[in-house]
């Protein structure tokens, strides 16, 4: 029977890899006769504007070198670079890859009831073309915020399939009635011995209540590779169950997560809308509020006084957004839509270290937006600070996972040292934005990990 259970698991795995060895994959960009990133001569970008991820405006006074995987310098435009493989960027702008802090990369291409009911190698097939779309748009990492993601992340590092870095989350970690609730009414109530839902099998969420149930599915998760835990502590837009004011878990229960995660020298992530929840959450020890358009004055000082994380999200109710049928939901995304403007202003007005995502969940016709929901926040940001929200300081964030970070040099920087993830755009970021919502006319190159995968120059 050992050896049968060894037999079958093996044949499950490469069922599971086999989409990624069939899907099509994007090439790593040519320059000249050599791939740049494939050999061992460095690449020098010459005749450029660069921005590094944090300073007020582009400098157009050094190039820069790339060495492997790393930047190696940033060398006067004067210095020579003997046996340098040399790409002039014409004047344009270069900028570190782009970082999306709360992205779903199983989930984002599948409508919801696909991903409730399809094949698990489906789900698969579909996440890794939609994989190979956002690096193709210059997210060169995303932090994924639940979902099975770890098979993806590793056929990516291994390069069996093109895509982002990913930071896993693994499954999603609800209460009951909570947001990762996604069981139907027939499947309740359900024994503590009771078979785990479809849901709960895939890998996309896990029900637990009470601390020791917290204890194990937060445990499985980082067994399974979670570099960060992602914890659903209060309702959203469009529940099954939870309404929007619910809080979920208690502090204890929430506590536990955390306990378990500072064990494993990482982090909690915090999906919650409340000032209740949020409060409950940072007492608790989160250390990234996911969302939270509709906090208080009282909420966001704590979250500045306990040094916390707020990755927000451009929820405006605009072309963007999802549509719902029901008049409850529709309620639900006008009260955080107004709650957004709000939360910004907030944001700005306390100095919270604020990070940007995008939260693009089962639709599929929004995923290629991921960029131009960045370029409109220029409403509330100018455009090279939050050009430095989606690069450095979202590189800052992804890096809370500490020892359980699986990249763990330098991103959304350009710095010696740093990970050669690099783009060129044509556009001028003191100005605006709008390019960036454009990648296909206005992004010439792409480079992760010192591999180019588009060049357009």
């Amino acid at each position: 029977m050992a050896d049968m259970s060894r037999r079958l698991f093996l044949g499950g795995l490469l069922a599971t890899m086999a989409p990624f060895a069939q899907g099509q994959q994007s090439t790593p960009a040519a320059v000249g006769n050599v791939q740049a990133g494939a050999g061992t001569q460095p690449v020098l970008l010459t005749n450029l504007r660069l921005f590094d991820g944090s300073q007020l405006r582009p400098a157009n006074s050094v190039n820069v070198l790339i060495e492997g995987p790393l930047v190696k310098a940033l060398p006067e435009t004067s210095a020579a670079i003997p046996d340098a493989i040399t790409i002039d960027c014409q004047g344009k702008l270069v900028m570190p890859g782009m970082i999306d802090v709360h992205w779903h990369s199983m989930l984002v291409g599948l409508d919801q009831l696909s991903a409730m009911t399809a094949d698990l190698g489906y789900l698969y097939l579909v996440a890794a073309q939609q994989a190979q779309k956002t690096l193709m748009r210059g997210f060169t990492t995303v932090r994924d915020a639940g979902g099975p993601a770890f098979a993806l992340k590793r056929a990516i590092d291994e390069k069996v399939t093109t895509g982002p870095r990913i930071y896993p989350s693994g499954a999603m970690i609800s209460q009951t009635a909570g947001h990762g609730d996604f069981r139907f009414r027939s499947e309740v109530p359900r024994s503590a011995a009771g078979e785990l839902s479809m849901i709960e099998r895939a890998g996309v969420a896990m029900i637990a209540d009470g601390d020791t149930e917290v204890l194990r599915r937060v445990r499985e998760q980082l067994l399974l590779g979670a570099s960060q835990i992602k914890m659903l502590a209060g309702g959203g837009v469009a529940s099954m169950y939870d309404p929007l004011d619910t809080s979920q878990f208690t502090e204890r229960e929430l506590r536990s997560a955390v306990d378990a995660a500072s064990d494993w020298n990482t982090y909690v992530m915090a999906h919650v809308y409340t000032p209740k929840g949020i409060q409950r959450a940072i007492r608790s020890g989160a250390q990234s509020i996911e969302h939270g358009q509709l906090a208080d004055e009282d909420s966001v000082k704590m979250m500045r006084d306990e040094g916390v994380w707020w990755s927000l999200q451009p929820f405006l109710q605009d072309s963007d957004s999802n549509v719902y049928p029901d008049e409850g939901r529709r309620s639900n995304q006008l009260t955080v839509s107004k709650g957004t403007a709000n939360a910004y202003e907030l944001a700005q007005k306390y100095a919270i270290k604020t990070g940007w995502g995008t939260d693009i969940l089962f639709n599929p016709k929004l995923a290629h937006t991921q960029g131009r929901q960045l370029a409109k926040l220029t409403r509330f940001y100018d455009p090279l600070t939050l050009l430095g929200q989606a690069t450095k300081s979202n590189g800052e964030l992804v890096a809370l996972s500490g020892a359980r970070n699986p990249y763990p040099h330098p991103l959304g920087q350009i710095q010696p040292g740093a990970y050669a993830d690099l783009l060129v755009f044509d556009g001028d970021p003191k100005q605006n934005l709008d390019f960036i919502a454009d990648p296909d006319k206005n992004l010439y190159l792409i480079m992760k990990d010192g591999v180019i995968y588009k060049n357009m120059l």
